[in-house]
């Protein structure tokens, strides 16, 4: 008789893990995830924003600060690094005291530090202040990845990943227009002002409309209080994310999207000095606007790529007979990576250094930033979705890791630019970027192919369908 109930007692336990399982992401409805996704978004564009709309103001700040451009675009290196450390610390605290509470926290900084960026008087404290400026704006991608993963189930990430990575990704290229049209009627100075308003208005809808999304006894503070009676304040390793780059799976995606995502930095960062100069433009709106075909591109590559993952997903996982492979994700990033991302770039520095200055190969380059945009985002986007997949609880974490590793790379890189343009040319330094991208885009590839291989190789405690 015992044996007879068990294929019965054995489906009641399986349905009533699924059950529990799906409450978890039932708690907010679909227009309190809507909100959510939209506040969350906006806190996110402050690290790309703050760093976009200092791309073409780095003429006028050198002239205003009497220095030079290749010293002043040492603040979007530093921003850069800044932003990497910031991620990480901000990832560890979210995990034990909740997103919303940091969140708050790090727009307060952020206020902070653009009001000191707008305020200095010289290079060094304008470095010093966009450190500050940069660590508290960290906290938007990281966190917001794992508030993501707090309200998300597997089959539907990467579709909501795609929106809110296209919205970033957008807000990085509209930024140097914001930069660029408030520095040429105003001054650069108005617009780190204008970034201190923007953080005090994201900590604003965040204290009133976006709730703790953290899942229910998964803070570190939740076991804090069951234990103590209490909750106080720990201090915790903001390092202790870098842990995460043990395995192959996490630094081969990092690395790839360090190196393919810098066709996108050496297109924007000289603009003014390359786009700008071959088409006889000084007006900084204007340069500004020059950067918008890449965050078209940015936000269809990123809400197209982000529905075929979750698509490749569901699809591959049912012609295994269920069974879940987290790499299938990474097959949406084929055509970004190895066709689109590179060969735009190279298309570039053609015809910006070889073809005339009319006006239909203006447009054919702007294509090629157009094109650059959907290829990079296509890459980005699976890549981050696939590490929120096989580290479900660790989900801030891994993506700070993620970006500090990535951030490294480009932070060594962008100061190099100017200086590699001065001394090639276009063409080999847009070429060489290219050749940089496939090499790194080898790392998705292996990833591909030998994930899951690679898993068994350092346990992380990697999650599982049942724990998705």
């Amino acid at each position: 008789m015992a044996s007879e109930e068990t294929p019965l007692l054995r489906e009641a336990d399986e349905s009533a893990a699924v059950h529990q399982h799906d409450a978890v992401y039932d708690r907010f409805s679909t227009s309190q995830k809507q909100i959510i996704v939209a506040v969350t978004a906006l806190t996110g564009t402050f690290p790309m924003f703050a760093s976009g709309s200092f791309i073409p103001l780095i003429p006028q700040i050198a002239l205003d600060l009497d220095s030079t451009g290749e010293v002043v675009s040492l603040a979007v290196s530093l921003s850069i690094l800044a932003n990497a450390i910031g991620s990480l610390a901000w990832a560890a605290y979210s995990s034990f005291y909740g997103r919303k509470s940091v969140i708050l926290w790090s727009m307060t900084i952020f206020a902070l530090g653009s009001l000191g960026a707008g305020a200095a008087s010289d290079v060094p404290r304008l470095l010093v202040w966009r450190i500050v400026q940069a660590f508290g704006a960290s906290t938007g991608l990281s966190v917001g990845v794992g508030v993501l993963a707090d309200i998300y189930k597997l089959e539907e990430r990467g579709r909501a990943s795609g929106i809110f990575f296209g919205a970033i990704l957008f807000g990085m290229s509209l930024a140097p227009t914001v930069g660029g049209v408030t520095a040429h009627y105003y001054s650069w100075r108005t617009t780190q002002y204008g970034l201190a308003v923007a953080g005090v208005l994201s900590f604003l809808l965040t204290l009133i409309f976006q709730p703790e999304t953290s899942q229910p006894g998964a803070r570190g503070v939740d076991k804090l209080i069951e234990k103590e009676g209490k909750a106080r304040w720990v201090w915790l390793n903001p390092f202790s994310s870098i842990a995460l780059l043990r395995s192959p799976n996490v630094t081969f995606i990092s690395l790839s999207q360090g190196l393919v995502v810098l066709t996108d930095y050496v297109l924007l960062v000289p603009i003014a000095y390359t786009l700008a100069a071959k088409y006889h433009i000084t007006n900084e709106a204007i340069i500004g606007a020059l950067c918008i075909p890449v965050g078209i591109g940015n936000i269809i590559g990123s809400m197209s790529a982000g529905r075929l993952s979750d698509h490749l997903v569901v699809s591959w996982r049912k012609r295994r007979g269920g069974v879940w492979c987290p790499e299938d994700r990474l097959r949406a990033t084929t055509l970004g990576g190895i066709v689109l991302a590179p060969l735009s770039i190279i298309g570039s520095g053609i015809i910006t250094q070889y073809c005339d200055d009319s006006l239909p190969m203006m447009f054919l380059n702007f294509f090629c930033l157009f094109v650059n945009g959907i290829g990079v985002s296509a890459v980005f986007n699976p890549g981050n979705a696939y590490l929120v997949d096989i580290l479900h609880s660790r989900s801030a974490e891994v993506t700070a890791a993620n970006m500090a590793c990535r951030n490294l790379v480009v932070a060594l890189s962008v100061g190099l630019i100017l200086p590699s343009i001065n001394t090639f040319g276009i063409f080999w330094s847009f070429t060489g970027t290219a050749a940089i991208a496939w090499f790194g885009y080898g790392f998705v590839l292996a990833v591909l192919r030998y994930g899951e291989q690679m898993r068994a190789w350092v346990d992380l405690g990697f999650s599982t369908a049942a724990t998705n």
